[in-house]
């Protein structure tokens, strides 16, 4: 027994095998997992070898298990191929996005262990979030606001709220005369038991975060992805001693870890506290969700014959601009607050320039292996350029002339701009083009959630790039 680590590569996409070996028992075609490739290394930014090229390399494995947190790219490919969602009647999952700092404070301003949470300003009363703080050791306090991603208001900036809940006098006086050490961002699961897909699939399971094992009236999961890596380890293990006792090359069953991860505490948890997060989206906002919370909370812990669904995806929820008015945010105050840019320096967050870009519209991956990309199908005799520059296009239209840019606010890293564009400049719609600075990424995989025209895919870039965090 041993493990094997690999740092620096990163898993691109499934190894699906349709044999027929593999799948004369099963008569959906769909295929079974046998482990995971990474993609190429050494492409420049046209997908042209360097002199560093290096090709991608399979993994085989018996049991595959994705545990890559939130919207991981994997999963994806993996609740889309197997209809993982439909196979259960879950509800689409729903996200919340989590900006963060970590501050080191004055030490009488440190109270180590005490936790706040907090909830309402600076959102309104229509869109669900909250803020905390945290007191950790050493004089370093983290801080930080979780919205929904089924906000309405296309101008709504998450980063931007987090500045300017530091301008409340309560943040003042904590902060005052401190250092900001730490910056980052990343989305959690907000779904519940409701948005937990199917769990097993020929020859794999989802655990933790990729399952979507959230409690998130605590914001709290790291306990349920453990339990549940244990109970996949232990069915996985069982398995393959049946299969080597059988002498069999069927594919591995994982669906005893789904019953055995419901008959723990880890559902019984997540079944108590399922109908908190959706009873925010009624007309009555964040006061009819507080109500209903407060007595589920108290008195009933879940035990109702009710189950509050989640109504469409994060995207769909998303107003057009026509709708609203643009949030007027204060200008920043340094060092208390500052401009989006100051913050992404303390992700250090580095990615080669020279590559493939991993945030990919339609028709724009250069990878040889295809499975991970959800380009639609074509038949319109179009080449690929063609149909990239069409499809950036369509995206242009529809975000800068119905949602004024959003991703423009929302990104939490300053990776998407809608600029100026040259008269007749391909991809370019009345005067704007889109431009994605993927070396700004903290691969918090919002784009991916909230984008409107749902049309941008996080794929993973060379091994190695991304935020590199320490005390966040």
């Amino acid at each position: 027994m041993g493990v094997e680590i690999y740092p620096g590569f990163a898993g691109a996409s499934l190894v699906i095998d349709h044999s027929s070996e593999s799948t004369s028992d099963r008569k959906d075609g769909k295929g079974v997992v046998r482990g995971v490739r990474t993609n190429e290394v050494g492409l420049d930014r046209s997908g042209r070898m360097k002199d560093s090229f290096e090709p991608g390399m399979q993994f085989n494995a018996k049991v595959t298990l994705l545990a890559e947190g939130a919207h991981g790219s994997l999963t994806k490919q993996a609740v889309k191929n197997f209809d993982l969602r439909g196979a259960v009647g879950a509800d689409a999952q729903t996200y919340g996005m989590g900006v963060k700092e970590v501050w080191r404070v004055k030490p009488e301003n440190c109270r180590a262990g005490e936790v706040i949470h907090t909830m309402g300003w600076p959102l309104d009363w229509k869109t669900y979030g909250g803020g905390w703080v945290y007191h950790m050791a050493d004089g370093l306090v983290s801080l930080g606001l979780v919205i929904g991603l089924d906000y309405a208001n296309p101008y709504l900036s998450p980063y931007r709220e987090l500045q300017r809940m530091k301008h409340h006098p309560y943040f003042r006086k904590l902060l005052e005369g401190g250092e900001r050490v730490a910056y980052g961002g990343r989305v959690i699961n907000e779904g519940g038991v409701q948005s937990v897909p199917r769990l097993f699939f020929p020859g794999g399971a989802l655990i933790g975060c990729s399952a979507g094992l959230v409690n998130v009236p605590k914001i709290k999961g790291t306990h349920n992805a453990m339990k549940s890596g244990m109970l996949a380890a232990e069915t996985a293990f069982a398995q393959l001693e049946r299969l080597m006792e059988e002498d069999s090359t069927e594919p591995v069953d994982m669906s005893e870890y789904e019953s055995s991860l419901k008959d723990s505490w880890v559902w019984k948890e997540l079944k108590e506290v399922r109908n908190l997060r959706p009873s925010f989206n009624t007309p009555l906002g964040i006061w009819g969700g507080m109500a209903y919370s407060g007595i589920d909370s108290l008195f009933l812990k879940g035990r109702v014959p009710w189950t509050f669904r989640h109504k469409g995806t994060d995207a769909g929820h998303t107003g057009k601009a026509s709708g609203f008015k643009p949030i007027e945010y204060p200008p920043p105050e340094a060092p208390l607050s500052t401009d989006i840019m100051t913050s992404v320096s303390l992700t250090s967050t580095n990615h080669a320039e020279d590559q493939p870009i991993h945030l990919q519209l339609p028709f724009t991956s250069y990878y040889s292996n295809d499975s991970a990309d959800s380009s639609p199908k074509d038949t319109s005799g179009l080449s690929k350029e063609e149909l990239a520059v069409k499809a950036r296009t369509h995206h242009v239209k529809v975000n800068v002339g119905e949602y004024a840019g959003l991703l423009g606010r929302a990104c939490p890293a300053g990776v998407y701009e809608y600029v100026d564009a040259e008269k007749g400049e391909a991809g370019s719609w009345e005067g704007k083009r889109l431009v994605i600075n993927s070396q700004n990424c903290i691969h918090c995989k919002l784009c991916d959630i909230k984008v409107p025209t749902q049309d941008i895919t996080w794929t993973v870039p060379e091994g190695g790039g991304g935020p590199k965090y320490s005390v966040t």
